[in-house]
């Protein structure tokens, strides 16, 4: 399965309107071609349900679903894959329970961890922050453009660049080297999430229809 362009992550921390799903669906309206379902809190249960709720929403609609950090929850789904973060289940380990058909993601905020995580078998990273965010409590420090060039020159496996992506920032990121983008508040804290996504999924179209080669 071809890793996506556009993930967007959903959220129900910085918005109470939507749920997992209900977002899920708006984004993938949007233009959305992958799906994050992510849930820091809560017990397992209640994770267990949102997530199966998500999960069907996604196949409705055709989209792929990743599961972040939860990896009893992907294989209860038989959700599409996993993104892990460094502290996480281990990739290679996540990568001998699902299989060698799973999208497994791993973050990495320096090119040493985006080496490590192509090493052990992730089928993509999702490096940053590439630029400021307010979405984690502390997050790892800025890595800005450079940082993400860096990143991608150092991997043969897709880059997808996170934190702080706007539509103006999108063509920079791409032109970096990035695969796509992963989008969380920006969409789901906006007024129109499906609208939100629209702008992002075109201001990537506008990059990749100019960059053949990127295809």
């Amino acid at each position: 399965m071809r890793v996506g362009r556009l993930h967007v992550l959903t959220d129900f921390v910085f918005q109470q309107r939507f749920s997992h799903a209900e977002l899920a669906r708006l984004a993938i309206e949007g233009g959305a071609d992958t799906i994050q379902f992510r849930q820091k809190a809560g017990g397992i249960r209640h994770v267990l349900h949102e997530a199966r709720l998500t999960a069907a929403a996604c196949a409705e609609a055709g989209c792929p679903l990743l599961i972040d950090d939860h990896l009893d929850v992907a294989l209860a789904l038989g959700a599409a894959g996993v993104h892990l973060g460094q502290t996480d289940f281990p990739i290679e380990e996540a990568r001998r329970l699902l299989g060698p058909n799973a999208i497994i993601g791993g973050t990495a905020t320096t090119v040493e961890a985006a080496r490590r995580a192509e090493a052990e078998g992730a089928d993509y990273v999702g490096f940053g922050p590439v630029f400021p965010t307010r979405s984690k409590a502390n997050p790892a420090s800025v890595k800005g453009l450079a940082g993400l060039e860096a990143a991608c020159r150092a991997v043969s496996i897709p880059v997808i660049a996170i934190a702080g992506i706007t539509p103006e920032r999108v063509r920079p990121a791409l032109q970096a080297g990035a695969h796509g983008i992963a989008v969380m508040t920006a969409i789901t804290t906006a007024d129109d999430p499906a609208a939100a996504t629209a702008r992002f999924r075109r201001a990537l179209n506008v990059v990749i229809e100019k960059s053949p080669e990127a295809g």
